[in-house]
């Protein structure tokens, strides 16, 4: 986060593909309906435009079974998910980040296509794997443009859950001159021809070191398609729920000028910050033996370690949205997925089953009222809403943990986390996130949870 209205790194590159949500939208899913916060069964209708969001994802057996499989199997259980067989073959990888080169062995998994029903300016990949220390994973995507011809193939990460491998990275300068890949997202360079994405494939490549019997296992790999229309204002919702869950508070503001080599603390920190919010209301929990790595001297060691493995390399920060969300999926029975949401109604329908969500946004100081800031981009956590439908937010750029605990007036705040344009404090129009959030749930959600989250459209 970016408190002094000066561009982040990922504003800077969001505005190289702000017109990514230009142009008519594609075809339109059913609206959303919202769950009741005392049946849990539908209940009144989402005011919100129709949906722009696709989002789809491999996770059960019977998925891991389809697709083009090149040495790697599919493996049932509780958790059923996608490990090295008989490797493919060998190949050697030169870190950018550490300047050596290892030869690693690899298998292969592509998915069959997916159509997207919403033909998509933007799209973003999200996965949950385990990989013990010798292995790691790289997730590539392939697409088929509206107009038939295809993208090449663009890797969205080279991720291990930790850096004693390589160190996990994207991958820069990448495009075709009609799409390209910022970062985390794969975006249509110009949506105003018309141009879309209309279906795509994930492949995954597993490594091992040589020799080992070690394997990657891919319990969940997705993808998230939009095409959000321009909008400085939103739609107003109207209040459904009053509801606050008890979710952790922890201030990134404790951690300033903490671990340069993670981007120093901070307002660099609320992406992290908010991931450990939501890990530890499911229950996640950090050993000693984990957190041996930190200054004693600091306070919430947690939100460190989060930092440090949730960092990119490459981006330089802790902001990678799927880095964030395969950094949960490392807790024990959680997954985490990242996608955008169509109003708060979608955001009550979750937290009435117990769902807290992770919402991005940027601002000046004076469009949300109390926050006492204004941002380039901001991570904060959604834990309520109360009696008079407004949001009650875990915001880390509080001083203290006591003082994390935010609520924010209703309007004001769904206009800032849901339009796609904005004006900076300079007067230049720039790019707003539409409402890009991460989803954490258990592993095995209940009915309830289940429903909801089908509601807005994960799976």
């Amino acid at each position: 986060m970016s408190s002094a209205e000066q561009p982040s790194r990922r504003i800077v590159l969001a505005a190289a593909v702000a017109t990514a949500v230009t142009g008519a939208a594609g075809p339109a899913a059913a609206a959303g309906t919202a769950v009741g916060p005392d049946t849990g069964r539908p209940g009144r209708p989402d005011r919100a435009a129709a949906r722009q969001i696709d989002n789809h994802a491999w996770t059960s057996y019977t998925d891991w079974r389809a697709g083009t499989a090149a040495g790697t199997r599919p493996v049932a259980g509780a958790r059923p998910g996608l490990v090295i067989g008989t490797p493919a073959g060998t190949s050697d990888y030169s870190d950018p980040h550490t300047g050596k080169t290892a030869r690693w062995e690899y298998a292969t998994w592509t998915s069959p296509v997916h159509r997207l029903s919403v033909p998509a300016t933007e799209a973003i990949v999200s996965w949950n794997a385990h990989t013990p220390a010798g292995s790691w994973i790289q997730i590539e995507l392939k697409g088929t443009y509206s107009d038939g011809t295809a993208t090449p193939w663009y890797v969205m990460g080279r991720w291990a859950a930790g850096d004693q491998d390589i160190r996990r990275t994207s991958v820069d300068d990448q495009s075709d001159d009609r799409s390209s890949v910022w970062t985390d997202t794969f975006a249509i360079d110009d949506p105003a021809t018309g141009l879309r994405l209309a279906s795509y494939r994930l492949r995954l490549t597993l490594y091992r070191k040589p020799g080992t019997k070690v394997t990657p296992k891919v319990w969940r790999a997705g993808v998230m398609g939009s095409d959000v229309p321009d909008r400085f204002t939103v739609p107003a919702s109207e209040p459904g729920l009053a509801r606050e869950l008890k979710v952790p508070r922890y201030s990134q503001e404790l951690h300033v000028g903490q671990y340069p080599e993670y981007d120093n603390g901070g307002e660099a920190w609320c992406s992290p910050t908010s991931s450990q919010m939501i890990i530890e209301y499911w229950g996640g929990r950090l050993t000693p033996e984990q957190l041996a790595w930190v200054n004693p001297e600091f306070t919430d060691p947690q939100v460190c370690h989060a930092a440090r493995f949730t960092y990119d390399h490459q981006y330089e920060g802790c902001g990678n949205w799927p880095f964030n969300a395969a950094y949960a999926a490392t807790f024990d029975g959680l997954q985490g997925v990242v996608t955008r949401l169509g109003s708060l109604t979608d955001l009550e329908t979750l937290i009435a089953a117990g769902i807290p969500a992770i919402t991005s946004q940027s601002f000046l100081a004076e469009e949300l009222t109390g926050a006492g800031y204004g941002t380039s981009g901001h991570l904060m956590t959604v834990v309520g809403f109360t009696a008079d439908g407004d949001v009650i937010a875990n915001d880390p750029n509080s001083p203290t943990n006591e003082a994390v605990r935010r609520v924010y007036q209703r309007r004001e705040w769904e206009n800032i986390w849901l339009r796609t344009k904005r004006y900076n404090a300079s007067g230049k129009v720039v790019s707003g996130t539409g409402g890009v959030c991460y989803l954490y749930f258990p592993a095995r959600p209940t009915p309830r949870q289940r429903a909801a989250l089908a509601a807005v459209g994960v799976r």
